[in-house]
């Protein structure tokens, strides 16, 4: 075993579990970091924390005054907590989170000095902005963006300093970052869901999205992961055999959390609880050494802005334990990858899931409409939703053990299909009296009886309606939730808007009755929306055909995918609902081209380096050993030892021909590296890198493996499969 490896194992096996140590209850330091209601109430004067609270809940501007106010309540807060800096804490469009630290201190002149934070400094913030990702909004010499205050998300202290949620814009207005068109498709939401709902409640002002996410991820010893160039620098490993064990058991499947990772796992969720993250859950997951954490579910924004800041908290925590997160979605080939599940929903001010069914028929039909509605949106914009997952990745994950697949379809259980087709059956236009009596009793009437026992799941639909909620469970591990969560609730916006118009058009025109006219307009979205629905293994041959013939999209890779982000289509939703403009939908696809661009390149890179300058030479080192070997044999036997040397002989040309295999596809893959790399057009470039260079990577890794289990255990130069997954 290679010096590396024996150290790696060696400092793994003398750890001792971490002591865990509870700081009091969980209930009791729950949001104890937060500036959140309790909070504001006990800092802020009553006018101050009234129209905070105005702007929270119905986004009213703040003024000056109030700003000012609420910042120097913010300050004294965060300063009584040992806070000594503050930051605008944004996401931009590096898929991470971004932060300026700045010290309250500031000199007054006479050797004194002050701590100042004020109204100014809350609202608005003026970064670098040049080194972010514009997709061509800006030049590099235009350092100028803003941020500003997002008072929906609470700002909260992590570590010593108080981190203030907010957007990220340029000089010229377009977003810089992914929180701003979240919250402009959280309105468009609202608005129209709230139109919607007007229909079955008239106390109905607001409509909010909500998201419970939850999280997998992997856990590996950091010493081991430093032995590894290829988890280092590109997430994953880019060569490696299976190991003779790996999840073939289902052994590790909610199995005893071993005490290392469970003193890692109190201690994040100890820093969730102080920062009011709700996490409830974890377990593990099914590969070795994979694991989950999910919350209560949330508002979106704040839900989203608690994930990003969950998974900065677990790569932080994890190396205090000597661990290392990998929220890559497909770290180790041949088992588990690791998702991010997006349960989402609609919920009205007046406590009503909208996605879930009530107790009277009024309720249920209102159920039904939102239902069929979703089901409508995803069909209508399937495209959209399969590229607000894509990445290169997910791209490895879609499809294989237990992920969805990148064609997206809808799974609703045979006894809410069973509904739709009694539905689909309503007689166009005006009903009977027997017809209303048969949907009151005999199909909305039965909902709440036919969902009590509605378990079943299917772990390849992308996207499950589990009860009361939708389950996105595409979305990727590293994703971040604002991405997807942006599209889903822009498409369902549109998608109520248009019910809206419908249904009033079919009360105005045909002199329906208001349930007679969504009962009309929910029959014809079913018919139109029935290819989405789909039941059986997504995995099988048979629905990629069938899927072929519904219609759907099978968009495989991320290149392929996000060309969807610029059809008209896409244009076109967005800008109706006031969520994106041109410009910002073609920057933001031009930078995830580059994105995934520059991901396979780093990969092809560190797969070349290490093949070349690791795999290659310690198989010649071996081979130099078998080769003395053979040499002793020959002194020894004379003519006779190619009989006696004849496997050794054997391992010989099998090594040099998987060297050679090595060799010329490493040089194959640089010169279509190169090739690619002058090309100008985003598009082409990626599709260039995708089909051209990113195939060599499999041939070049099975040569690579195929030498892991002919060389000596003692040479190999890179930890394998069974010590990277089996650490405790």
């Amino acid at each position: 075993m290679s010096m590396i490896r024996f150290q790696s194992l060696r400092e793994t096996l003398e750890r001792k579990p971490v002591k865990i140590e509870e700081n009091g209850r969980r209930a009791e330091i729950f949001g104890a970091n937060v500036f959140n209601e309790i909070t504001m109430q006990q800092y802020l004067p009553k006018d101050a924390y009234e129209e905070l609270l105005n702007a929270i809940e119905y986004g009213k501007k703040i003024d000056r005054k109030i700003a000012d106010q609420v910042a120097s309540s913010m300050k004294d807060w965060a300063i009584s907590k040992g806070a000594t800096h503050y930051t605008h804490w944004f996401q931009p469009l590096t898929g991470q989170t971004a932060e300026k630290h700045d010290a309250f201190f500031e000199p007054i002149g006479g050797g004194r000095a002050i701590e100042k934070f004020g109204g100014g400094q809350l609202v608005q913030q003026e970064p670098d902005a040049s080194s972010f990702p514009s997709g061509g909004i800006r030049n590099t010499f235009e350092a100028r963006g803003y941020t500003a205050w997002d008072p929906t998300s609470p700002a909260f202290i992590f570590e010593t300093t108080l981190c203030i949620p907010t957007i990220f814009v340029s000089y010229t207005g377009e977003a810089l970052d992914n929180k701003t068109p979240l919250l402009k498709a959280l309105q468009a939401v609202d608005q129209a869901a709230t139109a919607v709902a007007k229909y079955f409640d008239k106390n109905v002002t607001k409509v909010t999205a909500t998201l419970g996410w939850e999280q997998e991820y992997f856990l590996v010893d950091s010493a081991l992961v430093s032995s590894r160039p290829d988890l280092v620098l590109a997430g994953r490993t880019l060569l490696g055999h299976s190991p003779a064990k790996g999840q073939q058991l289902d052994d590790h499947y909610f199995g005893s959390i071993p005490p290392r990772v469970m003193a890692c796992m109190r201690d994040i969720e100890m820093e969730c609880m102080k920062l009011g993250i709700p996490v409830k859950t974890r377990h593990n997951e099914v590969a070795p050494n994979q694991f989950e954490m999910a919350p209560i579910f949330e508002e979106a924004n704040l839900a989203v802005d608690h994930n990003t800041l969950v998974m900065d908290i677990m790569v932080k925590i994890a190396a205090r334990h000597n661990f290392v997160v990998l929220l890559h979605e497909k770290p180790f080939a041949g088992i588990n990858g690791s998702g991010k599940h997006n349960n989402w929903s609609l919920a009205t001010n007046t406590g009503v899931n909208l996605l879930g069914p009530g107790k009277t028929p009024m309720s249920n039909l209102q159920f039904l409409t939102f239902f069929v509605n979703t089901i409508k949106a995803v069909h209508t914009y399937e495209e959209m939703i399969r590229a607000s997952i894509a990445s290169a990745g997910n791209d490895h994950r879609l499809g294989a053990n237990e992920a969805p697949p990148a064609i997206i379809s809808a799974f609703i259980g045979a006894q809410l299909t069973a509904v739709l087709e009694q539905l689909e059956g309503v007689t166009k236009g005006k009903l009977s009296p027997d017809e209303k009596t048969k949907i009151k009793l005999d199909v909305v009437g039965k909902i709440p009886e036919i969902l009590l026992d509605n378990t079943d799941r299917n772990r390849t639909s992308p996207f499950a309606f589990t009860g009361n909620k939708f389950e996105f469970r595409a979305v990727g591990s590293s994703a971040n939730c604002a991405v997807p969560m942006t599209v889903l609730n822009t498409v369902m916006a549109k998608q109520l808007t248009d019910f809206k118009k419908e249904v009033d058009a079919l009360m105005a025109d045909k002199k329906l009755k208001k349930d007679e006219a969504i009962l009309n307009v929910l029959r014809e979205y079913i018919k139109s929306s029935k290819a989405i629905l789909f039941e059986g293994d997504g995995y099988s041959e048979a629905w990629e055909k069938e899927a072929k013939k519904r219609k759907l999209s099978n968009n495989k890779t991320t290149p392929l995918a996000l060309k969807a982000n610029i059809s008209k289509t896409a244009i076109d939703v967005y800008e109706e609902m006031h969520v994106m403009n041109k410009v910002e939908i073609h920057a933001r696809h031009e930078i995830q081209l580059e994105e995934y661009i520059m991901r396979v390149q780093i990969e092809g890179r560190v797969l070349g380096d290490i093949a070349r300058n690791h795999v290659i030479p310690t198989a010649i080192r071996y081979q130099n050993t078998l080769i003395e070997n053979v040499q002793g044999l020959k002194d020894i036997f004379g003519k006779k030892y190619t009989e006696v040397a004849k496997e050794q002989i054997e391992l010989i040309k099998a090594i040099s021909g998987h060297i050679a295999e090595i060799n010329s596809k490493v040089t194959a893959m640089i010169e279509e590296r190169k090739k690619a790399n002058k090309l100008t057009d985003s598009q082409k470039k990626a599709d260039a890198y995708c089909n051209k260079v990113k195939p060599y990577f499999d041939e070049i890794r099975y040569h690579c493996d195929k030498l892991e289990m002919m060389v000596d255990d003692d040479m190999w130069p890179l930890t394998k499969y069974r010590e990277l997954l089996f650490t405790r």
